[in-house]
């Protein structure tokens, strides 16, 4: 989200020197994407960012597909999925393709490491949960129903609750995770009429600042893998930055639906774009308004689209059998749409409280093998009428 952050201490020009109390220094570093064209921040440290003692491979994380190529819809309870562990090292590979790939977590510990993904922009849904992200750019708090932006190469770590369940939802970009361009002017301003604001928008509002030597891990996830570089020293040493390239939150809960006097479309949901994707957040809001709507979606072939739905509630206005935690895929090449009496149960109906993440992908998604277990095999009858 392109909005000017500055925290700490910064010198009046960039790269001018810095000079600490002791006549020593500080060590500016430029942490952006696209070389030097694209957004960027400049940090100031205590330590230069480069001293690294050891470095070791730790495992290889490549998501592995499924060998049921069957095409056909799919429901997967992730509740099913077993609990606990990391919140990097634990997550299971749900659905990927070139252009993004879903992951689930449900941690019930700290990593004593940093974390920095090194190939993908990550979008966190803090399903359930609360805590902080710590990062070089200062704490961000979260909780239930954050989106929560990390740009790549964002050294970070996540501190949850350990006394609440987290159920995190994570999505890896290939390419730079953007607000919808149709909601910004040339200036990178969210437009009026945009369904969220600027306000809405958290960022780190306090920078803590370690000048500690010893030995700190940082786990870097590249090519698939991951790999633990120790620093000679504390990697939350910046005392003070500047730029547009940071760890963001935004809740789902201050998106703002747009609904009309017939059905209104899923584009008007969209609420982040990526290269090859969408993401769209499904809301409590009020149903269609004219007497004779049907609130409920149209059947719909969506030829080369991937609409996958993870549903934060038990409620969906289209959907039967599913539960917080279900996520469905719906493939291209095959028509989908409401279940039976969904259509017809939806008319005269005032208000949903439902509460879903849709991601469709413009490219075939492959479905990993670590989730065949988890599926309901028959889901994709649900649409004859056995009543």
């Amino acid at each position: 989200m392109p909005i000017y952050h500055s925290l700490g201490r910064i010198p009046r020009k960039r790269h001018q020197v810095f000079r600490k109390s002791d006549g020593g220094i500080y060590y500016e570093e430029l942490v952006g994407n696209k070389g030097f064209t694209g957004l960027s921040s400049l940090l100031y440290h205590i330590h230069p960012p480069t001293e690294v003692s050891k470095i070791e491979t730790l495992c290889d994380l490549r998501p592995v597909a499924a060998e049921d190529g069957e095409l056909r819809h799919r429901h997967y309870a992730t509740r099913d999925l077993p609990r606990g562990g990391s919140p990097v090292f634990d997550r299971v590979p749900l659905l990927f393709n070139a252009d993004v790939s879903l992951w689930h977590a449900a941690p019930d510990r700290h990593d004593e490491d940093f974390f920095r993904n090194g190939q993908a922009d990550e979008l966190v849904y803090l399903a359930q949960g609360r805590g902080v992200l710590e990062s070089q750019y200062g704490s961000l708090e979260v909780r239930d129903g954050d989106y929560v932006v990390i740009p790549r190469g964002i050294v970070h770590r996540w501190r949850l609750d350990s006394e609440r369940p987290a159920t995190m939802l994570i999505l890896e970009s290939s390419g730079a995770l953007r607000t919808p361009r149709r909601y910004r002017n040339e200036h990178g301003q969210l437009l009026e009429g945009a369904p969220f604001n600027e306000r809405d928008i958290r960022r780190p509002a306090e920078l803590d600042v370690h000048d500690e030597a010893g030995s700190f891990g940082i786990v870097v996830k590249h090519d698939h893998k991951l790999l633990r570089y120790t620093l000679t020293h504390h990697p939350c040493d910046a005392v003070g930055w500047d730029g547009f390239y940071y760890p963001w939150a935004f809740s789902i809960h201050d998106f703002e639906p747009l609904v009309g006097r017939f059905h209104q479309p899923p584009p008007i949901h969209q609420t982040f774009e990526g290269d090859g994707f969408v993401v769209c957040s499904f809301c409590p809001r009020p149903f269609d308004f004219d007497e004779e709507a049907v609130p409920a979606p149209y059947f719909h072939t969506n030829a080369m689209t991937d609409e996958v739905i993870f549903y934060a509630s038990s409620e969906f206005m289209s959907r039967k059998g599913v539960s917080f935690g279900s996520i469905t895929l719906h493939p291209d090449g095959i028509s989908h749409g409401p279940q039976p009496g969904r259509m017809e149960a939806s008319i005269g109906k005032k208000w949903t409280d439902e509460l879903a993440v849709m991601v469709d992908t413009y490219r075939p998604l492959q479905r990993a093998r670590a989730i065949a277990d988890i599926e309901d095999a028959d889901y994709w009858k649900s649409w004859i009428d056995k009543e």
